[in-house]
């Protein structure tokens, strides 16, 4: 009987012990929870009836010694296994103070970490930079989830198929695939998509709003990857390049679908001829010739086409506008390929270089009449004589002085 009694103190003494320690852990953080936060945990073990008894003024219940102790919010549900997330959780979400201003902006923060990584957006600063490449954030996070490009991880995965994602928001959208669910809806139109993100730019067709501005020039778009990829222009940088060959473009697409060229791949197929193509926009342009739908038609002239981009271009044979400008001297053109062309004059890069001998030029149909002096082909025929030519311009050379007469074509009418 007495070792009963003993056993039974020493269960009170343990008690008393761990409650008298709890009481303490509450009056220390009493101050940041502003008495609005209590520590609450479940699956109570009771030691002692009479012991508890005496403790009822004490919001606390201790687990089971092999489980990890939660605390549990008393506004919702959350809960979690560390006290300074449960009051983080509570100031953020139930106080609705936001202590930390910015002086610049109308921001606020709850904490102090907060506003100082939001001034980062106001100094242009950038403490956070990539170790293997010239990245750099003022983000950590940004930091963190570039890195994934380095190290292929991709730690978002879809419990459905193999689909995995280094971006949360993709996995999201990819869902979305499985449920084909479309939450998002235009109230305007029939417009309907998977994703919050589409669903806000497609409202900017209506409201002609374009919210993304360059800071250089007057460009203005609907779409941020657009402005992004004019911002290149201005840095003439190219983010993505080839691994095989010099090729590098601002646009992951473009890289994309050049890297088909390597591979051979050809995804997309007619289903009425046995035309196929790397690229979806060259399917899209040839299914056209199967409806011999010519939409676009020219109110100057009779002209007409199946693409609104070529109906563009013609128009400008009418106004005589040359949209595309050399920004070093005063060339203009019609055509953005002329002015890409003219502007490796200043640039003096030969991105075109023969496989055979040391020439290159900055022309590829400059590569291409070279090409035949090495295979010997001559496309270029005399219709008079057996003279033939690697070159248009040798033909009508030899056409003018032996037979006095023109070579007519499309650009001499």
């Amino acid at each position: 009987m007495i070792d009963k009694i003993h056993e039974f103190k020493q269960l009170c003494i343990q008690t008393e012990t761990t409650l008298r320690s709890l009481r303490q852990q509450e009056a220390s953080k009493e101050e940041l929870l502003d008495d609005k936060v209590k520590v609450e945990l479940s699956d109570l073990q009771i030691i002692s009836n009479d012991c508890l008894e005496i403790n009822k003024d004490v919001p606390v219940c201790i687990e089971e010694p092999s489980k990890t102790e939660l605390y549990y919010c008393y506004n919702c549900d959350f809960n979690t296994n560390k006290k300074t997330t449960l009051v983080r959780h509570h100031d953020k979400k139930h106080t609705g103070e936001k202590s930390f201003q910015c002086n610049n902006c109308d921001y606020y923060g709850n904490y102090k970490y907060q506003l100082k990584r939001h001034m980062l957006k106001h100094t242009a600063e950038k403490p956070f930079k990539c170790n293997i490449c010239d990245y750099r954030s003022n983000d950590k996070r940004n930091l963190k989830i570039h890195m994934r490009k380095h190290t292929s991880e991709k730690p978002f995965q879809c419990n459905i198929c193999d689909y995995s994602s280094s971006h949360l928001g993709n996995l999201k959208r990819h869902m979305n695939r499985h449920t084909g669910e479309k939450l998002f809806k235009c109230n305007i139109c029939d417009y309907c998509s998977k994703d919050k993100y589409y669903l806000q730019t497609h409202m900017y067709h209506h409201t002609g709003e374009k919210p993304f501005k360059c800071k250089i020039c007057d460009y203005c778009s609907s779409h941020l990857g657009n402005l992004k990829r004019h911002m290149n222009r201005h840095t003439g940088e190219k983010l993505f390049k080839c691994n095989i060959c010099n090729y590098g473009s601002n646009d992951k697409h473009y890289l994309k679908m050049h890297m088909l060229k390597h591979t051979g791949e050809k995804l997309f197929k007619c289903n009425v001829c046995d035309y196929f193509s790397n690229q979806k926009g060259n399917l899209k342009m040839h299914m056209l010739k199967h409806t011999a739908e010519k939409l676009f038609k020219c109110d100057v002239c009779d002209y007409f086409s199946n693409h609104k981009v070529n109906l563009k271009v013609h128009m400008r044979k009418h106004t005589s506008e040359k949209a595309f400008k050399c920004n070093i001297c005063e060339y203009r053109s019609r055509y953005l390929e002329n002015l890409k062309r003219h502007m490796y004059q200043h640039t003096g890069e030969k991105r075109f270089k023969c496989n055979v001998c040391d020439y290159c030029s900055n022309e590829k149909g400059n590569l291409k009449s070279h090409l035949r002096k090495h295979t010997g082909e001559k496309p270029f025929k005399c219709s008079i004589c057996d003279y033939c030519s690697t070159r248009l311009d040798c033909l009508k050379t030899h056409m003018r002085c032996k037979h006095t007469c023109e070579i007519i074509t499309e650009k001499t009418i």
